[in-house]
C-alpha cells in the first residue's frame, strides 16, 4: 500500500495532514516528527509537494510572434471585447462549470455586465463520455449556455463561445494570453494547472485570475481573487470585481504570482521529492 512507499507527496499540507491522522487511528502508525511516520519497522516521509508546469517553456512560447499574432486574432474573432473571461476545464461536474456560467448569465440580466462589451470563452475538454452522469453534465452544461446567448447575444456574436473539444497547447496558450479574466472555480480539486498555466503565460503582467479557494492552487497563488464556488452572490460579485479592476491593480499582483511559479516549476517538484529520498532527516 501506501505505506510501502519512501516518501509519500500530497498536493496540500491539509492532504498529508488527514493520512498521517488516518494512518495513525486506523493502522496505529506512529508520529515520529512533523510529516515523519513510522509503521511496521520503516520511516515514512509524509509531506506536501505541490506540482508545477514548465514554466520556462510556456514563457518562450506566450512570448513568440506566431503566439502574438493569434491571441490578435483570437481578440477580432471574438468582435474585439472590451473583456474576454476565460474557462478551460475538464467537462467534469467537480469544475463548477454550469455554476460559472450561470453567474456570468445572471450578471448580463442584472446589467452589471454588458454583452457588447464582454464575452465569455469556455473550453470543456471531453472525458469519460460513456459515464451517464457526464453525459448528463455536458447536456446541461450546452443548455446552460444556449439559453444565455438566446438571451443576450447579437446576430453573429454570440455573448459566449463554448468549445467542446481538446486543445493543442499552441492553441490554448494564445487563448490563455487572449483571456482578460481567468476563471478557475472548481468546487475543489487538489491542485488546477489551468491557474498556473494562465499565470505563466501572461508574460505581459497583465490579467486577473479568479480562483477557488478550495483548489490546491490557492496556496501558492494567494494574489488571485479567492472565491467559494458554491456562494453565488461571491462568484458574481468576484466576477465583476476582476472586470472593473484597474491595472495599477492588476498587474502587481500578476507580478507576485510570475515571481512565485518561476520559483517553484516542475523540475523543482521532482527535485523536491529526490532530496528527501537522498537525505530524509
Amino acid at each position: 500500500g501506501l505505506l510501502g512507499a519512501d516518501v509519500l507527496g500530497f498536493q496540500r499540507r491539509q492532504g498529508a495532514h488527514n493520512f498521517v491522522s488516518a494512518a495513525q487511528h486506523l493502522l496505529h502508525a506512529t508520529e515520529l516528527d512533523t510529516g515523519l511516520i513510522h509503521f511496521e519497522g520503516r520511516n515514512v516521509n509524509v509531506g506536501a509537494y505541490p506540482i508545477s508546469i514548465d514554466v520556462a517553456d510556456f514563457e518562450l512560447q506566450a512570448s513568440g510572434r506566431a503566439t502574438r499574432q493569434r491571441t490578435a486574432q483570437i481578440r477580432s474573432r471574438l468582435g474585439d471585447p472590451e473583456v474576454i473571461l476565460l474557462g478551460v476545464d475538464r467537462l467534469d461536474y467537480t469544475k463548477g462549470i454550469g455554476n460559472r456560467l450561470r453567474a456570468f448569465g445572471e450578471l448580463l440580466d442584472q446589467g452589471r455586465l454588458d454583452p457588447e462589451r464582454h464575452v465569455m470563452v469556455q473550453v470543456a475538454t471531453p472525458t469519460r463520455e460513456g459515464v451517464e452522469q457526464y453525459q448528463d453534465e455536458r447536456r446541461e452544461i450546452e443548455q446552460i449556455v444556449g439559453e444565455i446567448n438566446g438571451r443576450h447575444s447579437r446576430l453573429g456574436f454570440p455573448v459566449i463561445h463554448y468549445l467542446y473539444q481538446s486543445l493543442p497547447l499552441d492553441e490554448l496558450i494564445p487563448l490563455y494570453r487572449a483571456g482578460d479574466v481567468m476563471l478557475v472555480t472548481p468546487f475543489r480539486d487538489g491542485m488546477n494547472l489551468v491557474a498556473k498555466e494562465y499565470v505563466a503565460a501572461h508574460v505581459d503582467g497583465d490579467g486577473v485570475l479568479v480562483l477557488s479557494e478550495f483548489t490546491g492552487a490557492a496556496d501558492e497563488l494567494g494574489e488571485a481573487l479567492l472565491v467559494n464556488p458554491h456562494d453565488d452572490h461571491a462568484l458574481q460579485d468576484t466576477i465583476v470585481r476582476a472586470v472593473e479592476m484597474h491595472r495599477h491593480e492588476r498587474r502587481p499582483r500578476m507580478e507576485a504570482m510570475r515571481q512565485r511559479i518561476e520559483s517553484s516549476t516542475v523540475s523543482d517538484w521532482a527535485k523536491s521529492f529526490l532530496d528527501v529520498l537522498i537525505d530524509p532527516s
